[in-house]
């Protein structure tokens, strides 16, 4: 069809997310970017509302125009937000306009009535919520946006995943980053002390990420103290303690650049220096963002041109 290889990819990804879930499901598909306020401000609504109708058949995905402009373009996206409701394939409304919950719950109802959209179940599998594909859906949603610095968007995505699905180890550990990045750090604990009791959820890989996050904000210093140990470092940069200290309380006070560019100059000095500290504290902050995040994975390549060369 003449399609370049990132195009192809990008239409499976389409055929994947919405294309395929559409046959039976009516997909709300929304057209958002990073840089988009509006967009930020319209999703929390999108996603309270198409939660509320998922036994309804009723699913929400999303298209980042930035890293999908192939499908953008094909919808013919002038602005964003751009919101289309999907039915078998096919757009079969333009939902754009529908920027309060009442507006879009009455086009929703108008939809179903005419469309024949299998519902997500009835009894006790209606009582069961959104399903595990809807609910990873989600996660990824709460990623973004932690991704993009709205941790207190992120804290109600992962807060109501884990009302449907208690046993959802990443959205626990979601709501601990996002309460770490809100500087709740208290209530973080408060979570992981909860989460520490149940054996389904204390194991998991994810879980793991929360607790960094908690350690790595309990070295938190006001900002005289951080003064003060930047004016240390600063002022010898052989000592090694000095370096740490700082990197520590850099990151914890939200600097994370200035704490990395200490760590891997620490370690491009030393690398054994006090059994790998610097390296370690490089891991555990790269566990604690997430090792999706774009600042890690620019963040991991300078670290391993420093290793390996």
């Amino acid at each position: 069809m003449g399609l370049s290889i990132d195009e192809q990819k990008a239409v499976e990804r389409f055929r994947t997310a919405v294309v395929e879930p559409s046959q039976t499901k009516l997909v709300i598909l929304d057209f958002w970017a990073e840089w988009c306020g509006p967009c930020k401000a319209l999703a929390p609504m999108l996603e309270k509302v198409v939660g509320e109708y998922a036994d309804k058949g009723v699913v929400l995905a999303k298209i980042n125009v930035d890293e999908d402009q192939f499908i953008a373009a094909q919808f013919q996206v002038q602005s964003i937000p751009t919101v289309y409701a999907m039915f078998q394939g096919q757009p079969v409304a333009d939902l754009t306009s529908a920027r309060s919950e009442s507006q879009l719950r009455q086009a929703l109802d108008q939809l179903l009535a005419q469309l024949p959209v299998q519902e997500g179940g009835t009894g006790e599998a209606a009582s069961q919520g959104p399903s595990p594909e809807q609910l990873a859906q989600y996660v990824k949603m709460g990623e973004e946006a932690l991704a993009g610095d709205d941790p207190q968007r992120a804290a109600g995505i992962f807060a109501q995943i884990t009302e449907f699905a208690p046993d959802n180890a990443p959205a626990h550990a979601g709501l601990v980053r996002a309460l770490v990045q809100m500087d709740q750090v208290e209530e973080a604990t408060r979570v992981m002390q909860a989460i520490e009791t149940d054996p389904r959820l204390a194991a998991d890989p994810a879980i793991a990420a929360a607790r960094s996050a908690i350690e790595l904000a309990a070295t938190k210093v006001d900002d005289g103290e951080l003064a003060g140990l930047r004016a240390a470092a600063e002022a010898n940069p052989a000592d090694m303690d000095a370096q740490f200290a700082f990197a520590e309380g850099a990151f914890a006070a939200g600097q994370r650049d200035a704490a990395a560019d200490t760590l891997l100059a620490m370690v491009a000095s030393d690398r054994d220096w006090n059994e790998g500290a610097a390296r370690a504290k490089l891991l555990k902050i790269f566990e604690a963002i997430g090792l999706e995040d774009e600042w890690v994975v620019a963040t991991r390549r300078r670290l391993s041109k420093i290793l390996f060369g």
